[in-house]
């Protein structure tokens, strides 16, 4: 059979573009390497909970068109992402907001907090213009610029490094542009409009958009290019971007993610789904207990069980799964040069994190595919 698209891995973006274009009679064929279907958004049940199987993953988003999209496929539930982090036993919550700033100085009012994020923000941009320097270099001296010392050494300096397995006086500046800070006692972290889990687990939503669409599994693109080639008019291609064009420029550099999961006999181990842990003694970056995506109030104790996962983040090296791309300037410049001969592609579009080597949350992912059909 001849399709009119090969889809060339069944994640989010890949999942979404098949189903709008079987929608308007494209014949769409989506092959995926790995035993299952959902990229890392799959999930796999375990003690009747949906475990994030390649990390946790919260859909929010500002735009009702793509909220009405994916609740189209599967209601979402009303999940509200509300970290809590782990400073050496004593927690702070997040996003940087009048909780933690109590947490942190004891301060109550805003005009309180205001007042120690100014003389901390003071402190850097003196040290700097000491050292003779207008702007910082790297992410250390923007995160003082932003934020002032006491957060940055607490929240953010040990876990981000742990992240990045560079230290943040290595790191560029621009990997944190801002950080958010509120002064109001608001521990929603997305302050999106819509945000929620799919009821049942995002398995849900990609069995959704990929109903009535052909589908393999077990199938690398890679094994026989040549013969995927002639199946389909146009792919659509989500993997890495380097590795479509046979490294011809050189490798980029990834970022991965190792989990350890454990079934503990208790039915609330953390009391939250996600916490992170910011000292760079601990080894993980944090723990996420799945239940609590899915679960709440009472049904929380209802199930006996609970799922836990710790992350650690480390390089990535062939034969692990990237997660997301190093976006430094070296990086930056070879995917660049990446992009160029990805545009002289013809019938072929790149498309998601891994092909596009850019960082994205889920909802712009769809709000993206949607453009594509102009849906």
């Amino acid at each position: 059979m001849h399709f009119d698209y090969l889809i060339v891995g069944s994640g989010l973006f890949g999942a979404t573009f098949a189903h709008l274009a079987r929608k308007q009679g494209k014949r769409c064929l989506v092959i995926d390497k790995r035993a299952q279907l959902g990229g890392n958004v799959y999930c796999e049940n375990v003690e009747g909970i949906n475990v994030h199987k390649y990390g946790a993953h919260i859909f929010h988003t500002n735009s009702k068109r793509v909220w009405d999209f994916v609740n189209s496929i599967v209601e979402f539930n009303r999940y509200t992402n509300s970290p809590v982090a782990n400073y050496k036993g004593r927690l702070y919550n997040l996003p940087f907001n009048m909780n933690t700033f109590y947490q942190m100085w004891g301060v109550t009012t805003p005009a309180e907090a205001q007042a120690k994020l100014d003389e901390q923000r003071a402190e850097a941009v003196a040290k700097m213009k000491a050292d003779g320097i207008d702007e910082p270099r790297n992410l250390e001296e923007q995160a003082l610029v932003l934020i002032g010392r006491d957060i940055y050494e607490r929240l953010i300096k040990g876990y981000t490094e742990k992240q990045w397995g560079r230290k943040c006086t290595e790191l560029p500046a621009f990997i944190i542009k801002r950080l958010p800070v509120r002064l109001v006692f608001d521990n929603n972290y997305f302050n999106n409009t819509y945000q929620g889990i799919p009821i049942g687990g995002y398995n849900k939503l990609i069995d959704g958009l990929l109903d009535g669409v052909e589908t393999r599994v077990n199938t690398d693109f890679f094994v026989d290019r040549d013969k995927w080639r002639k199946v389909a008019d146009k792919i659509v291609y989500t993997g890495k971007i380097d590795e479509y064009f046979d490294y011809a420029q050189g490798n980029l550099e990834y970022r991965t993610v190792r989990f350890e999961n454990e079934v503990l006999d208790t039915a609330n181990h953390q009391g939250n789904a996600v916490v992170n842990y910011t000292e760079a003694e601990v080894p993980y970056t944090r723990i996420i207990e799945h239940k609590h995506f899915e679960m709440f109030g009472p049904d929380v104790e209802k199930n006996p069980k609970t799922v836990i996962s710790r992350e650690y983040s480390t390089e990535w090296a062939p034969g692990m799964e990237p997660y997301y791309p190093v976006n430094d300037s070296r990086n930056s410049e070879l995917y660049a040069r990446y992009k160029a001969l990805a545009d002289k592609e013809e019938n072929v579009i790149f498309g998601g994190r891994l092909a596009e080597y850019k960082y994205y949350d889920m909802a712009p992912i769809v709000e993206k595919v949607l453009r594509i059909y102009n849906s």
